[in-house]
């Protein structure tokens, strides 16, 4: 472990970052990861990380944070000692701390690991920090796409007939058609990204499944969609859509995507209080959940939120992933193993080779 170190041709450099992200291609799987961001940094980001060496043997990671602190509790970790660099900062953003604010924090963990990406050294992050600052910090540093109007928040979540992916989950509040079509694009290089799906069926989120139902935007999006862009449209979906798993990506605003990931998360704690009181009620009802208690095992291995910990900013020139504050190191793994899957599958590429169809798509379609 070198302070400053860096990944170059020939191995470890302390030569530190390159000045240019084009003349900078990484050499090897990498990622950056805010050491210090979450509740329980740095102690669940390094066990989680020591998963994440396991499951990827040969990715590397730019650890960044208090040296000091970091170096030490390594040793408990062998596999992440054995795959990680350290990357001393000075400090850390707090969880409490205005976007605006972050980004004048040049020294903080989340900012010098966004630096690492920016300038090309590793390929993606992740971070369990402050999640405005996140996004902040990643749009103005990594920046959106060429192709790409607005960057997205994307997750995946829980159906009856497997894993969904979901976009946008808040990023941005009032879209229009172009936007909804490029969320379709983005959701779709990202299912067979980290999904492994290679034909992802693709729905818009509408209060019907009716052609005539929704805005003009939507069904501008599903006129566009419907083209020959090279995404499996399957058409409209609604709410009870997304949890029956009718389609692989559900798309839409960031102001309904995010109403509607709040209103699934109160519906699971809902579900759990009731079942807590149903299995606690009487002494039969106590007997009755040791009987259930293998399936309710299972439920809860299924419905385990580590499982699904990491959303997604889409859209940008890396791979930028935020952990939930408040995981643990199984959950942190879970994170690092969305990004990994991203970098190693070429998502940015996918997404360009996606929005260079539905460009073909158009011009083919406004000649006369």
């Amino acid at each position: 472990m070198t302070k400053g170190a860096v990944w170059g041709e020939s191995g470890l450099s302390d030569n530190g970052p390159p000045s240019k992200r084009a003349n900078s291609k990484p050499q090897i799987a990498s990622l950056a990861i805010d050491a210090m961001g979450g509740d329980n940094a740095p102690e669940a980001v390094l066990a989680g990380i020591d998963l994440s060496a396991e499951r990827h043997p040969n990715a590397k990671f730019l650890l960044v944070g208090d040296e000091a602190r970091i170096a030490p509790m390594l040793d408990a970790y062998p596999r992440a000692k054995k795959s990680c660099v350290i990357r001393h900062a000075e400090t850390f953003i707090p969880g409490d701390m205005k976007p605006t604010l972050a980004l004048r924090m040049r020294g903080a963990s989340m900012r010098l690991a966004i630096d690492a990406v920016a300038a090309g050294e590793v390929e993606g992050l992740v971070s369990a920090g402050n999640t405005g600052a996140l996004m902040a910090l990643a749009k103005v540093l990594v920046k959106t796409l060429p192709e790409i109007d607005r960057p997205a928040l994307g997750a995946i979540m829980p159906s009856a007939r497997g894993d969904v992916v979901m976009l946008d989950l808040g990023a941005n509040v009032a879209c229009d058609s172009r936007n909804l079509v490029e969320f379709a694009i983005m959701g779709d290089a990202f299912a067979r990204a980290v999904l492994g799906l290679p034909n992802p069926s693709i729905g818009l989120l509408n209060v019907g499944s009716e052609e005539l139902k929704g805005d003009d935007r939507v069904r501008q999006a599903a006129d566009i969609l419907r083209a020959d862009t090279g995404i499996n449209f399957y058409g409209f979906v609604e709410g009870h859509d997304i949890t029956a798993g009718t389609v692989d990506v559900v798309v839409t605003d960031g102001f309904t995507g995010n109403v509607a990931l709040k209103t699934g998360e109160g519906a699971l704690k809902l579900m759990r209080e009731l079942l807590k009181q149903v299995f606690t009620s009487t002494i039969p009802a106590r007997l009755g959940y040791l009987l259930a208690r293998p399936a309710l095992d299972r439920l809860r291995e299924w419905m385990d939120p580590r499982r699904y910990n990491g959303a997604i900013l889409l859209g940008l020139s890396g791979v930028v992933v935020k952990s939930h504050g408040g995981t643990d190191a199984m959950g942190f793994a879970h994170a690092v193993d969305v990004a990994m899957d991203m970098v190693t599958h070429g998502f940015t590429h996918q997404i360009r080779e996606g929005v260079a169809r539905l460009h073909t798509a158009e011009l083919v379609g406004s000649t006369p």
